[in-house]
């Protein structure tokens, strides 16, 4: 069975830091693209990060760009999402996602497997 496990969020004061960390088990996605996404109460998911199979290319939401740092870990099927100088903007549930796919995308329907989410919130 195929799971994508989230971790590292919590309860931070702003322009403070977080690191979430994405666990897969069941299959390999060292082939695969994978990606981090975000959602609030009301509203839809949104795209955060995206990396590529290999873990050289990466794309960032604008809000997020030199905040955020997306990146594969060495241990097989793992992701990280290094969180710096968070905003109360940035309060929502992450989720990690693995795409059918090796290159890096912020399409949300290119995305099959998705962990079930670790809450980041960001007090002013």
């Amino acid at each position: 069975q195929v799971q994508l496990v989230e971790s590292g969020g919590g309860l931070v004061q702003a322009g403070g830091s977080l690191r979430l960390i994405c666990a897969a088990t069941g299959r390999s996605f060292t082939s695969a693209a994978m990606g981090w996404f975000r959602q609030t109460p009301g509203k839809e998911r949104e795209f955060v990060a995206s990396i590529d199979w290999s873990g050289t290319t990466t794309y960032y939401t604008d809000s997020v760009k030199g905040r955020f740092s997306v990146s594969k870990g060495n241990a097989e099927n793992t992701m990280y999402l290094q969180m710096n100088n968070l905003k109360p903007e940035d309060t929502a549930i992450y989720y990690c996602a693995a795409a059918r796919r090796i290159t890096a995308t912020p399409s949300i329907r290119e995305y099959d497997f998705w962990g079930q989410g670790t809450q980041v919130t960001v007090s002013s």
